[in-house]
């Protein structure tokens, strides 16, 4: 029997006012896992009703109650990890160590923004007049849209909501129609039990159709005041243009075109264990996902075989397997859309050194590619898939130029043994995040998070985060009477 959930508004469970509801269908299996309400642009006001209702009580309250929920709410958190582990699994086909690592991760997120709540969160400024004092002074904004993605459903949705209630911020937040109950719902509930009041957190899922009416409204309301969104830059586009049409502040953290540098001082083995990881944990769904691994011609016979070898053997299969490493994508189009840019890529001259091949509905193999020629359109594309693109090159120079040759810059990763090359190569890069003697995927919840050029802008993680979604004010304080002209 499938889950059945209504919207969350003031805390309490609500139908859309249509009647209409959506279904989240299993990825590998077909089956209905779980129907939900499934919001229109009148659902949506009323959510921002909410929100906008409970703000100024919300923003009233003390640090340290703010604070004890959400150290209440990450415990809850990994308590829960079973059960969040099942829900991610029935709707993105999650294996269970990358819904543990979820967890785990998420409830990090809780903690820090715990810690940041009781933080300084201002200056005393030098003033121009005697006798006065200048401060400038963070406050909460209002009521923020959070709009959460399905790859890493529960971290990015608890980073989506977390910041901005932590700020003092109210927020309505919209999963992903791909996983509304864990990158909306099973955080909201947690939060609910953890002594979030009613109506701090709304959350609005919605029907795939119905995804950019609900965002144009959600945005458009003259109540909300920032914005915040995870997911692909096509859409991330559209999103910044609505924030920016309405003159409001929003954080995007888009797709990336990721690339691991393997230099010639690289450990190889090692150099294969993180690119490995880099590319295929939770199949290649990770923004920070290695679409490319750039390796000194020097240890290409040697790293391209040992890579081939360990690809052609990871354990592929359903996330109901412990075993698993490569599970099924999120749909059967997302394997379909993988195939194809490896069928393109290989008709155009790339060479098949593990996997290829058809998938078997949202489960495609592992695959390793070379050769690839700069026409082919996964050498731009974002493939978000368990594809990995090998790469040679003689100089660092020429490494830094085809880690930088996209429109893209979100993460990179840096192998060698040697820090201080590993530094003046990473300065050259144009990238959010670079990890050297590292691969492209990390994320720690007090670091400042997020891309540049087309991966986004702003950044979530520690006072970085608070800061996005607080308004500074200028205040004076004259502790004599001035004096005016006249």
């Amino acid at each position: 029997m499938s889950v059945i959930r209504e919207l969350l508004i003031g805390g309490k469970e609500t139908p859309a006012r249509s009647g209409h509801t959506a279904d989240v269908v299993t990825p590998h299996t077909g089956e209905v896992f779980a129907t939900v309400a499934a919001a229109a642009p009148a659902d949506v006001t009323a959510a921002v009703d909410a929100a906008a209702h409970e703000f100024e009580s919300w923003s009233a309250l003390g640090p340290f109650e703010r604070r004890a929920i959400f150290l209440t709410a990450a415990d809850l958190l990994e308590q829960r990890i079973e059960a969040a582990a099942d829900t991610m699994a029935g709707e993105v086909a999650a294996t269970r160590g990358w819904a543990h690592f979820n967890v785990g991760l998420a409830a990090n997120v809780f903690r820090e923004v715990a810690a940041a709540i009781t933080a300084p969160r201002g200056e005393v400024l030098a003033a121009q007049q005697p006798g006065v004092l200048g401060m400038a002074v963070r406050e909460p904004v209002g009521v923020v849209a959070a709009i959460a993605p399905w790859n890493a459903p529960l971290i990015l949705s608890a980073r989506a909501v977390a910041a901005p209630l932590a700020a003092g911020n109210t927020v309505v937040l919209k999963p992903s129609e791909a996983a509304p109950l864990s990158s909306g719902l099973f955080i909201a509930d947690v939060l609910r039990d953890a002594g979030l009041p009613a109506g701090v957190l709304n959350v609005v899922t919605n029907a795939p159709a119905d995804g950019p009416a609900v965002v144009a409204a959600l945005i458009a309301d003259q109540r909300v005041r920032a914005v915040n969104f995870t997911g692909s830059t096509e859409v991330g586009r559209i999103v910044g243009t609505l924030a920016a049409q309405h003159l409001k502040p929003a954080v995007l953290e888009l797709g990336g075109k990721n690339s691991v540098l393997v230099l010639a001082d690289a450990d190889v083995d090692y150099a294969v264990r993180a690119t490995v990881f880099a590319t295929f944990a939770n199949s290649g769904q990770i923004c920070m996902s290695a679409d490319r691994i750039l390796v000194h011609e020097s240890l290409a016979a040697e790293f391209t075989t040992k890579l081939a070898e360990v690809v052609a053997n990871l354990p592929t299969g359903g996330p109901e397997d412990p075993a698993t490493v490569v599970g099924p994508l999120v749909n059967t189009a997302a394997a379909q859309r993988v195939s194809a840019l490896i069928a393109d890529a290989v008709g155009k001259g790339a060479t098949v050194l593990a996997g290829g091949g058809e998938p078997s509905g949202a489960l495609h193999p592992a695959t390793v590619l070379a050769n690839v020629p700069a026409a082919a359109e996964i050498a731009r594309a974002e493939i978000f898939g368990p594809v990995s693109v090998v790469e040679t090159f003689a100089t660092d120079d020429e490494a830094i130029a085809l880690a930088n040759d996209t429109a893209n810059g979100l993460s990179a990763g840096i192998i060698t043994e040697n820090g201080t090359h590993g530094l003046k190569v990473a300065a050259r890069l144009r990238t959010g995040i670079v990890h050297i003697n590292d691969q492209s995927v990390g994320d720690e919840p007090q670091a400042p998070f997020g891309g540049f050029k087309a991966s986004g802008y702003g950044r979530f993680g520690g006072r970085w985060g608070i800061e996005a979604f607080s308004n500074t004010r200028w205040v004076t304080l004259a502790t004599e009477h001035a004096r005016f002209p006249g």
